[in-house]
């Protein structure tokens, strides 16, 4: 997966892994990975190789120095149509032993058998993981944990402080709750009337979450995100959309546009991460020398986090060495190794104590590495395991209407709930 945009922005999204055709069936390899590590495996990342092929390189070449009589054949699939080739190697049998996966991609192929219960198979390990990692792959409604965790992701709130200062507001006092975001907001835009905008974006599932709503019951079964809390949020973004103190074409945003938005000065704050500091320096420096930097704000006091995964087939021939290896990639040694190489925290606990993650050294990189990481420790990926991009675009066509005045928000979320259970029932 490339890391930079979709790993801090967009963030593992979700994608639609149709798996009906393919039954748990039990014509899989041994579950049990405490043999003798050894025989051949393959190994497959998500559009890893062009930016990072010695690294790649280096930890197999180490792990197979590590275990004599083993060999990883490594494949990378480039971003676009990464869910499609998953699909049609889970139905036609040809899956890799170990496979790169983000939590929406492992849920399908964990409910069709294809993915190993690490909590069964290498429950040994759990405990080199952070708690909200090792959680990460776990599907509601099943019992165990299908994928070991690897790099993490999270970003702070960048803020034009000149913007902010001209609306008369304290740049050096950021909003740190909903309510005093919503006030700002509506504050920024009376001032510049109506000109520049707090936000780019429409709530999304995870924007839910982190306000504290229920997304989803415990069951797995059906989603509840249109509770009182729910509709609560959605009632402010419409009082912002209404006061233009939401940017107009946020019902059609992608991150690349409301990153725009916010370097052109049309937007006061975008979520971001330590990569986008370089990009602020070189395309808009006088934004740069005003950029406020801010926690994510939330109410429930966990940041959203991004996960990414390490899968074991459940049919591999190799279980031992698959799981091996899966463990190998994700090993503290190997993330912090990854981690210093690009703009990605690792999943193992520890790991976030390192001085690279603790110590300044007065760069507004290293400020918001630090600070990403402390939120990082206790921090939970708030989209459902289970909520796909179908459901992402109907609840986002509802928002709209309710944001267009169309709908009351209540009817947008009931909508937009009744929309998703049934695609949740369909998949099964």
């Amino acid at each position: 997966m490339p890391i930079p945009r979709r790993a801090l922005v967009a963030a593992a999204v979700a994608l639609v892994l149709p798996l009906s055709a393919c039954g748990s069936g039990d014509d899989g390899g041994s579950t049990d990975a405490s043999g003798k590590v050894e025989g051949d495996i393959t190994f497959q990342t998500w559009n890893l190789r062009a930016n990072f092929k010695p690294y790649f390189e280096g930890v197999i070449a180490d792990f197979e120095k590590k275990y004599p009589g083993t060999h990883v054949k490594w494949i990378d699939q480039p971003a676009e149509g990464y869910a499609d080739k998953i699909s049609a190697d889970a139905a036609g049998g040809t899956l890799p032993d170990v496979v790169n996966v983000s939590p929406d991609l492992v849920a399908p192929l964990a409910k069709a058998g294809l993915a190993l219960d690490l909590d069964k198979s290498a429950g040994q390990y759990k405990k080199e993981y952070l708690d909200g990692a090792w959680a990460g792959h776990q599907v509601p409604g099943m019992t165990g944990t299908y994928a070991f965790p690897w790099y993490l992701n999270t970003g702070p709130l960048f803020y034009n402080k000149s913007l902010f200062e001209e609306a008369g507001l304290d740049a050096a006092e950021p909003p740190t709750t909903y309510d005093e975001l919503f006030a700002d907001a509506l504050r920024l835009a009376k001032k510049s009337d109506g000109k520049v905008a707090t936000l780019a974006n429409v709530p999304t599932i995870e924007d839910f979450g982190r306000y504290g709503v229920e997304l989803m019951n415990k069951e797995g079964t059906a989603f509840s995100f249109n509770d009182t809390k729910g509709v609560e949020l959605l009632t402010k973004y419409k009082e912002l959309y209404d006061a233009k103190a939401l940017d107009a074409q946020a019902l059609t945003a992608t991150p690349e546009s409301s990153g725009k938005k916010f370097l052109t000065g049309a937007v006061a704050m975008n979520p971001g991460s330590a990569l986008d500091l370089g990009n602020f320096k070189k395309q808009a420096p006088n934004l740069y020398k005003n950029i406020g930097i801010t926690d994510q704000i939330t109410s429930t006091g966990k940041v959203n986090m991004y996960v990414m995964g390490v899968m074991v087939n459940a049919r591999t021939k190799r279980t031992p060495a698959a799981v091996a290896f899966a463990h190998y990639v994700t090993d503290a040694r190997n993330q912090m190794s990854f981690a210093k190489k690009v703009a990605i925290f690792p999943s193992t606990a520890g790991s976030l104590d390192d001085p690279y993650f603790t110590e300044e050294d007065g760069t507004d990189e290293t400020r918001v590495r630090i600070a990403a990481a402390k939120s990082l420790k206790n921090a939970v990926n708030y989209t459902p395991v289970l909520f796909s991009e179908q459901m992402k675009t109907a609840l986002r066509n509802e928002v709209a209407k309710a944001l267009q005045g169309k709908e009351s928000p209540k009817t947008a979320l009931d909508n937009a709930v009744r929309a998703c259970d049934t695609l949740l029932r369909q998949q099964g």
